[in-house]
């Protein structure tokens, strides 16, 4: 589709850059889109997906080199985020819940944590991010989780939901709340647990609409100690270290909401040129052109978009939430609105397996739904226009 191709052409992506993209283009057209259908209906972690992406080093693209990484422009990450999620919305979330869970941890904190936590990141393990509870989810102020210091420890209680690849993590980076701070936001706190911690456990595994072949756990901490020098930054910093951080992750879900909106308009390009209907191929029929023109706009925009809100990062900017829920809201949104004409395209056959048409759609949902949700960005943006 030449309107992408010159769109991708733009972006103007260094050797090294371009040379990765064909390592992973490689990948997701020789492995993780072939088994995608298979780990969905399955319901088993992709662990040779999981393989392919460290053979190549992906996690080294947010890690610092000092730590393992090699690391690259936040625009670059993005656009990785998206080709694995295309050919594989489960390992695509998979992939950016590392980012997610440790870029706090290599902006917030010491070079002491970085370097003892990181270097197994780099090396291909996997992280979490726990902020969610089962009576707070959009509201994170609202979480019970409870941090006691405990000497050179920090004992942990409490239980997190929703949590993806909480039961296969190397790392976790939970928020929970400073039991010597009363007030419920400026005791919220953040800090590292490490795998096989005493008293940590695996409550329950989610069965999902989508992202069958992603991991997403209650997880519940009794009595774990942690060691204090896990903590990130001081008691009570939590809050701040979250705010910013979901700056960071909700371009992170746009780019991963595009490469389903990627797949979904593919699939009817290619779909609409095959399926024949009254001797004339579905695509010259004028309503379905006029459809797909307006998707396609739709996603140049959401691309030239996303690219703007990487380029702040990668300039350096500090303020960018406004422009991460929008681009966070209107990727989402897309994807949904983009996998639902996918189905209707492929008319019953998009009802069917045979066709990737309803795994699009049902792994399109939650991208309206985490990172906060499409309600929750509409008030925030809404509210900015607000005068004081």
């Amino acid at each position: 589709m030449k309107l992408f191709e010159q769109l991708d052409a733009s972006r103007e992506w260094l050797p090294e850059e371009q040379a990765l993209l064909d390592q992973v283009r490689r990948l997701t057209d020789e492995v993780i889109a072939p088994n995608a259908a298979a780990f969905d209906e399955a319901g088993t972690f992709p662990w040779p997906n999981i393989e392919g992406i460290n053979k190549i080093g992906l996690n080294g693209v947010f890690v610092p080199e000092a730590y393992g990484g090699v690391p690259m422009r936040f625009k670059l990450y993005l656009e990785i985020v998206s080709l694995i999620s295309e050919a594989c919305a489960s390992t695509g979330i998979i992939y950016a819940t590392n980012f997610h869970a440790m870029k706090p941890l290599i902006d917030f904190g010491t070079e002491a944590q970085k370097s003892r936590l990181l270097p197994a990141i780099s090396a291909g393990g996997l992280a979490s991010l726990a902020i969610t509870e089962t009576s707070a989810g959009s509201d994170a102020t609202g979480m019970t989780t409870r941090f006691t210091p405990d000497g050179d420890d920090i004992v942990v209680n409490g239980s997190k939901s929703f949590i993806t690849s909480g039961d296969v993590a190397d790392r976790v980076l939970l928020f929970g709340k400073w039991s010597e701070i009363e007030d419920r936001r400026k005791s919220i706190s953040a800090l590292v647990v490490e795998k096989g911690a005493p008293g940590f456990a695996v409550i329950s595994r989610e069965k999902k609409l989508g992202h069958n072949a992603s991991s997403t756990c209650a997880i519940g901490f009794d009595n774990v100690r942690v060691p204090r020098g896990n903590l990130l930054g001081g008691p009570g910093d939590g809050l701040d270290i979250l705010l910013a951080s979901l700056n960071k992750s909700r371009p992170s879900i746009a780019a991963h909401a595009r490469g389903i909106a990627r797949a979904a308009l593919k699939d009817m390009v290619d779909y609409a040129n095959e399926r024949q209907q009254s001797g004339k191929r579905i695509l010259e029929f004028q309503a379905n052109q006029f459809t797909l023109a307006d998707l396609a706009g739709e996603l140049a925009m959401v691309e030239r978009f996303i690219d703007y809100v990487a380029d702040l990062v990668d300039g350096g900017a500090f303020e960018f939430g406004l422009e991460a829920s929008l681009a966070k809201l209107r990727a989402s949104d897309l994807a949904m609105k983009m996998a639902l004409e996918c189905v209707q395209f492929h008319g019953g056959y998009g009802y069917c397996r045979e066709y990737r048409a309803e795994r699009l759609m049902r792994d399109a949902k939650i991208t309206q739904i985490w990172e906060g949700t499409n309600q929750v960005h509409r008030q925030f943006i809404g509210r900015s226009f607000l005068r004081k």
